[in-house]
């Protein structure tokens, strides 16, 4: 059993991966002042903080460009595919439960910028979970 999922659909994807992590430095700079919270950290602390919001970054951009160069290769349903596919579904599923669990939506500004922007993001996560897992899934299915 297979099932095919639209073009348009992991375009989109990649397309917002790479958006979340060129908008993510913004994000914490306007709108949740991070790095006036991040100045009251030890040293140490400053600089592991830092270091975190580069990984997460530089994973949302990864994924952007592994979806755009390897989109034929992430559906093919081998061993890598699977552990690709994978660890990005995960990736975006434990963003989004983390999101809805730890992320209180109250504390972000009240502009609307930054009200729907934050809806937007949402739904730009959720749809990260979505194509990945379904890509998981397609790729499953055709290795077994």
């Amino acid at each position: 059993m297979s099932f095919n999922i639209p073009n348009w659909l992991i375009i989109l994807g990649r397309c917002g991966q790479i958006f979340t992590a060129i908008i993510y430095p913004f994000i914490r700079h306007r709108v949740f002042d991070w790095y006036t919270d991040v100045k009251k950290l030890k040293p140490l602390n400053q600089e592991i903080a830092k270091t975190y919001g580069r990984y997460i970054q530089g994973l949302n951009l990864s994924f952007g460009i592994i979806a755009i160069l390897l989109t034929q290769e992430l559906q093919n349903g081998s061993k890598l595919a699977i552990a690709l596919t994978g660890l990005i579904a995960l990736y975006w599923v434990g963003k989004v439960a983390t999101q809805i669990a730890y992320y209180p939506m109250y504390e972000i500004p009240k502009k609307p910028i930054f009200k729907y922007g934050g809806y937007g993001m949402n739904l730009l996560f959720v749809l990260f979970a979505v194509v990945f897992s379904l890509l998981l899934i397609k790729n499953l299915l055709f290795f077994f």
